[in-house]
């Protein structure tokens, strides 16, 4: 009888296991059990909060879905965290992954800017350096600065040289423009003083090459050594300056011909007026003077 009775009273702790073993088979909680005010309750689920805990032991209290704009991504808490946003003012961030109730938005770096620290974590991004003429090294990343090209070494100086290169080209090749101009001015003046250009009706002709306006004023002492007393006071009596004038011209500076000279030139400028240079040069190529024409053009290409 007493063995019977044994065996009767194992039999039932058999049929009725514990709470423990419920929980870790076959148990109603999902998600695990929490403690609370002695009683073993079911966790809620990520995405929702407790609203009020169980009043049984092994059995959920009430859930509740997180609100929009909440999130919980761990168990059993009795509030939702808010979501984080990524349209903060200069911070330069965009949204990558929406927030849902249970996971937080993710952030990342707006294009052409990256982040400082942990990319998963950024909260604020920084724009991306340029390289410009050096060149990129590596690509800006979300996490890491654009790296560019190492500048040469003595890249300024280099600069510099090349600069002056540059420069003294620039004067070598105004230098030839000016020298090739002056020689076509000595040709077109060994021809006589004239230039071939094209008439209306498609005829040749010779047109009179005429001297930009030069004030002489300043250039007659230079100007009288070249022509000489004798070739100037052929000048001025072809251009009808009164022989008394000539004369004059004589007696003021008696023998120093360069001061006779530079008296008539004077007197002849004045009556020949703004366009004495012109015809000057015109006068001296009617003369036969070809060779002092062209010193005396290159004194007014000079001026």
């Amino acid at each position: 009888l007493l063995s019977l009775s044994f065996f009767f009273f194992f039999f039932i702790i058999r049929s009725f296991p514990s709470a423990s073993s419920q929980t870790n088979a076959g148990s109603p909680c999902e998600h695990g059990t929490y403690k609370h005010e002695g009683r073993d309750c079911c966790r809620c689920g990520i995405g929702n909060k407790v609203k009020a805990h169980c009043v049984t032991n092994l059995q959920y209290g009430q859930c509740e879905p997180c609100e929009p704009g909440t999130f919980r991504d761990d168990l059993s808490q009795e509030t939702c965290e808010p979501c984080t946003y990524c349209n903060h003012q200069n911070e330069n961030l965009e949204e990558a992954e929406p927030c849902t109730p249970p996971r937080n938005a993710k952030c990342r770096c707006k294009p052409d800017h990256y982040c400082i620290g942990d990319k998963e974590d950024c909260r604020l991004c920084h724009p991306c350096a340029k390289c410009d003429a050096k060149g990129i090294k590596v690509k800006c990343t979300g996490n890491s600065n654009t790296v560019c090209n190492e500048e040469i070494k003595g890249g300024n100086q280099e600069k510099i040289i090349v600069g002056i290169v540059v420069a003294v080209l620039v004067l070598i090749i105004a230098a030839a423009a000016a020298a090739a101009a002056v020689f076509i001015w000595k040709k077109k003046y060994r021809s006589g003083g004239e230039v071939i250009a094209s008439g209306t009706n498609g005829n040749v002709e010779l047109q009179p090459l005429r001297v930009p306006v030069v004030a002489l004023q300043p250039l007659i002492p230079d100007i009288a050594t070249e022509i000489g007393w004798k070739d100037m006071k052929e000048l001025a009596i072809r251009s009808q300056v009164p022989t008394p004038t000539i004369e004059n011209c004589q007696l003021d500076h008696p023998g120093d011909s360069g001061e006779q000279t530079c008296k008539l030139l004077s007197i002849w400028v004045e009556r020949q007026g703004r366009e004495a240079s012109n015809r000057l040069i015109e006068m001296l190529n009617q003369s036969n003077k070809k060779a002092k024409a062209e010193k005396v053009m290159d004194l007014l290409l000079k001026a």
